[in-house]
């Protein structure tokens, strides 16, 4: 069975989470007979378009970005070429180029969507693209949520809740490097103390300025580990604040970020807007057996991490709150081991990038050979 996969950005040019789902996708879906390729935007589409990990990523030209929206005249040709030759066209949601090329292509092939978000930031906009979007989630077969939360909350999701389903995204535990003695050995002379981590990239949805204010009254060091849009506002707040006790690392090559998680006394994940629609990083941390502090957003973020059980979930932009459950990790090991314990079997029974990878073949098999 032939699926192309498409989406605005993908491997080599961007490694975000939605790249990281697809890739995800293509390797548990491909012990099932699944064959697949991936259609995305580039500013340079020859270099860019091979084979990753036993499947093509293809290329077409970017003209131009507004919104965050990549605009390309090329792929409307390229994507109903390769549509055409697809048994299953698999699309990743929000992108509204997308929405135009799925109308104009007339494929006629059954359709998925994974609905990673809702649109939070371009509400501007939402308005004018509204009955488009509409139209083009009514037309597809199925549609995806990525946790049962998200499906609760989501205003648009719940308008299509009889084909939606629930797929947690997964994450293959042997595509991370185990740390080597140097990787531990630098952590440990990096971060001397007891801290909790911050891992991803530095964004305005992140809830990392609440973070750097809880930090006054955090009696251990938060180590924030990745680059991004507002890391130089976040330094020269911490700066502002006299905080000696925020670590700024910037972006951490892998065997190194996985020596952080091993050595953390828990993952710290403030975001607090529903721009964070699941977070990686708690899947990651629950993999590597760590207590989480979360914020209540009415997304993913509270499926991965439940409160009481495999770590605590704080209100939003509450710096006395989040600085609270931080010292709760410090203070009560026994009950930190114990979240971390939870954590790491609740990420065998539903995170794993297998079990992702066998849910999504199913549905794939369910819409084989439904004709639009």
């Amino acid at each position: 069975m032939k699926v192309l996969h498409f989406f605005k950005t993908y491997w080599p040019d961007s490694f975000g989470g939605v790249e990281r789902t697809i890739h995800a996708i293509a390797q548990g879906t491909a012990a099932y007979g699944v064959e697949t390729e991936v259609l995305s935007l580039s500013p340079a589409p020859d270099e860019n378009t091979k084979r990753l990990d036993g499947h093509m990523a293809r290329k077409a030209r970017l003209d131009f970005e507004l919104a965050s929206t990549g605009f390309s005249r090329e792929v409307f040709r390229k994507f109903g070429a390769l549509a055409r030759q697809a048994d299953l066209v698999h699309y990743h949601f929000p992108w509204p180029v997308m929405d135009m090329v799925h109308f104009q292509s007339r494929h006629g092939k059954p359709a998925v969507v994974t609905y990673h978000s809702d649109i939070v930031k371009q509400r501007l906009i939402l308005p004018f693209y509204r009955p488009l979007m509409m139209r083009f989630l009514g037309d597809v077969d199925a549609i995806v949520a990525t946790s049962p939360n998200y499906l609760e909350s989501s205003p648009v999701l719940r308008a299509f809740r009889a084909k939606s389903k629930v797929i947690p995204i997964g994450i293959d535990e042997g595509a991370y490097p185990s740390p080597g003695e140097a990787d531990d050995n630098w952590c440990r002379s990096t971060v001397a103390e007891p801290f909790v981590l911050f891992v991803g990239v530095l964004r305005y949805y992140k809830g990392l300025d609440v973070l750097i204010q809880a930090a006054s009254r955090a009696r251990c060091k938060i180590v924030i580990a990745g680059a991004g849009p507002v890391e130089r506002e976040l330094r020269q707040q911490a700066e502002t604040l006299g905080l000696d006790n925020v670590i700024f690392l910037g972006e951490v090559a892998e065997p190194r970020k996985m020596a952080l998680l091993h050595n953390c006394r828990g993952l710290v994940f403030p975001s607090n807007q529903r721009s964070e629609a699941y977070g990686l990083s708690l899947v990651e941390a629950a993999m590597c057996g760590k207590p989480m502090i979360s914020c209540e957003i009415g997304t993913g973020t509270s499926y991965v991490n439940k409160a009481g059980q495999t770590g605590l979930v704080v209100p939003p932009s509450d710096p006395a709150l989040l600085a609270e459950a931080i010292n709760r990790l410090i203070d009560q090991p026994t009950v930190a081991a114990n979240w971390g314990r939870a954590a790491r079997d609740r990420y065998v029974r539903l995170f794993t990038a297998e079990r992702m990878g066998k849910s999504y073949a199913e549905l794939y098999r369910q819409l084989e050979g439904r004709i639009h």
